[in-house]
């Protein structure tokens, strides 16, 4: 009955058009001095000891890093690498957008960032050398999605602070998945351009590649010093977000010289607001989950399952439908601070590992982010090619598709998400 009484209470306040953070902290007051005998002591005390983590220092450095990125000229560079490499094949430019869009993800971990990067700068030179605009579109905006898969990802940072499960398993448990996802994605790109004989470019000469790949070789190096610092045990995640963020500066303002020093400010005002918002959300976030776990509800639902003989199979269905209904109606970080408590004790009691729960979590994200009406990606691509979102969602369908056969792969193999992680010890 609480738990009917909390949600019912949350969806109220969201569809008044309150945002999430405050219709959070709303619902967990409003049932804190109405329905419980809970000490606000040990509440003040929940709040300070939920976002005393070392993890989430980690956020503010990525989301830093992925600033500096996105106006320090890495994305155009990367950009000329990808095409350089694949620009002859069929739908070549896309193709450049689905491997420029993975390696930006990797060194960003932000997906409207990864869109804003790249569609940017690849969206009109598609235009340019003929295609529609609604493939170039359906490219960049599902691509973009993979800047929370593959890693370093903020919303596995989420997870994590919501879980207790390491950061570093999940960033090497999201590699695969991710490598799986981009040459999904671009498989469906070659397909559609190959199936209505898309434009495509002049074959680069091994030194043209050659010369792209030294151009871009500062950013791409960012991919090693994250992951070879964390996997060597160089640095923990959160340090190795310190790290990209003091590097990401140092390229975009002392080797690319695309930004200048009057700039910084404002880039850093730009992800402090960012940074902000997100430790907000995720405040209200950890009280949500207190509420939640004092009235027992996610163990309730444990036993309401295990006693209806329901299995990991019907679970993890389950968990799928609800996520992507949830992102219907809210974005990545939010369904995850919400959801992650509630559903990831049911997955422990059913023996489902908690690094391969978390990877399908974050598809459900990606997915999320390229669906109406709250898709984030659309209304990013939506402002880059001036389409509507109706227009923009039959643009992206072909992609979105083979985004939802990928999701129901990576939920019913844990083997694609938890061999990496396995091999390497972290697990």
């Amino acid at each position: 009955m609480n738990a009917l009484v909390i949600f019912g209470l949350l969806a109220a306040l969201m569809l008044t058009g309150m945002p999430i953070s405050i219709s959070l902290g709303l619902t967990v007051l409003t049932f804190l001095f109405t329905m419980t005998q809970v000490p606000l002591e040990s509440v003040a005390l929940k709040l300070f000891t939920g976002i005393e983590k070392f993890e989430i220092m980690a956020i503010p450095f990525f989301i830093l890093a992925g600033n500096f990125l996105t106006h320090g000229g890495v994305a155009r560079r990367m950009i000329n690498f990808a095409t350089a490499m694949v620009g002859h094949w069929y739908g070549g430019l896309g193709l450049g957008g689905v491997i420029a869009c993975a390696l930006f993800a990797a060194v960003s971990g932000s997906s409207p960032a990864t869109v804003v990067a790249i569609g940017s700068i690849l969206l009109p030179a598609m235009v340019k050398a003929g295609f529609p605009n609604k493939f170039g579109a359906g490219v960049i905006t599902t691509s973009g999605a993979l800047g929370i898969l593959i890693p370093p990802s903020i919303v596995m940072v989420m997870y994590s602070v919501a879980t207790n499960t390491s950061v570093g398993a999940l960033f090497m448990a999201g590699v695969m998945p991710g490598l799986a996802l981009a040459a999904t994605l671009g498989g469906v790109t070659w397909w559609r351009a190959k199936k209505f004989d898309y434009p495509r470019m002049e074959k680069a000469t091994w030194a043209q590649r050659l010369k792209a790949f030294k151009d871009s070789a500062w950013g791409l190096f960012l991919i090693i010093v994250v992951m070879g610092g964390i996997y060597t045990g160089m640095f923990t995640p959160t340090e190795a977000a310190a790290m990209s963020a003091v590097y990401a500066f140092w390229v975009a303002v002392f080797v690319y010289k695309d930004m200048s020093l009057k700039d910084v400010p404002r880039v850093l005002l730009n992800s402090a607001n960012m940074s902000a918002m997100l430790l907000y959300i995720i405040t209200n976030a950890v009280l949500f989950s207190f509420i939640m776990t004092n009235e027992n509800i996610p163990q309730a639902l444990a036993d309401w399952m295990l006693g209806n003989g329901l299995g990991v199979v019907a679970f993890l269905l389950a968990v799928n439908v609800i996520l992507l209904l949830a992102g219907n109606f809210m974005e990545p970080s939010s369904i995850v601070l919400i959801f992650a408590p509630i559903l990831f004790p049911v997955a422990i009691k059913l023996g489902i590992d908690p690094v391969h729960f978390g990877i399908i979590m974050v598809v459900n994200m990606e997915v999320g982010m390229c669906h109406p009406p709250v898709g984030l990606n659309l209304y990013v691509a939506s402002g880059i090619t001036k389409m509507g979102i109706t227009e923009l969602t039959v643009a992206v369908w072909p992609w979105l598709l083979s985004m939802l056969v990928f999701l129901i792969v990576v939920t019913y193999w844990p083997g694609l998400s938890i061999w990496l992680p396995k091999y390497l010890g972290m697990m």
